[in-house]
């Protein structure tokens, strides 16, 4: 059981009810959507951030969604490291990227560009003040300083949303083997992800 239950679609803001239909996202975002619903007016700026950094958004899919998931194995999110994104998946994403982030720097399936991100998101979630001019410098390399900062607010967004989720335990509409919370989860042991819409 989460430690804060979920609100009742029938008492989520008629705002909310606009926005999302049970039937249109996975159980599992319902899970997390229907504490969202218990604050309204967070759960309307979750979903504008969301939407207006996707629809401005240069980054390819398959890269950011690398990133969330990594980020989301150091937060030990489960519900994050079980979703994949449809976006991604159109974009290329598959299991054995997923699998390849358990060692990114030794994968020979990822770009050096997918590289470079992951392994500024590893230093964003474990030690952000090890951040130091050469990490800036060795990522434009790759990417434009618009597309940094792009980089670098996608990073605190999974990094924030995906503690706060991670802290209400949401565990029963993860897929099975991501159930127990005895053992570190990571996305790439996952044999059921959940895919869903962006």
């Amino acid at each position: 059981m989460p430690r804060i239950p979920g609100l009742p679609y029938e008492q989520w803001s008629a705002e909310l009810q606009g926005l999302v239909s049970p039937g249109a996202i996975s159980p599992l975002q319902l899970a997390g959507t229907s504490i969202l619903a218990r604050a309204p007016h967070m759960a309307m700026a979750n979903f504008s951030f969301a939407a207006r950094a996707g629809g401005g958004q240069t980054l390819p899919a398959r890269l950011l969604e690398l990133v969330r998931l990594r980020i989301a194995f150091h937060n030990q999110c489960r519900s994050c490291m079980a979703m994949r994104y449809g976006a991604a998946l159109e974009d290329g994403l598959t299991e054995d990227l997923v699998c390849s982030l358990e060692r990114p720097m030794e994968a020979d399936n990822l770009n050096e560009r997918e590289k470079a991100a992951l392994q500024y998101a590893d230093l964003f979630a474990t030690n952000h003040h090890a951040i130091s001019d050469q990490t800036i410098d060795d990522l434009r390399r790759h990417f434009s300083d618009a597309e940094i900062v792009e980089l670098g607010m996608y990073a605190g967004y999974f990094l924030g949303l995906g503690r706060f989720l991670a802290s209400l335990d949401i565990v029963e509409e993860l897929p099975e083997d991501m159930r127990d919370k005895s053992k570190r989860a990571a996305p790439w042991e996952t044999n059921a992800a959940v895919v869903v819409a962006k």
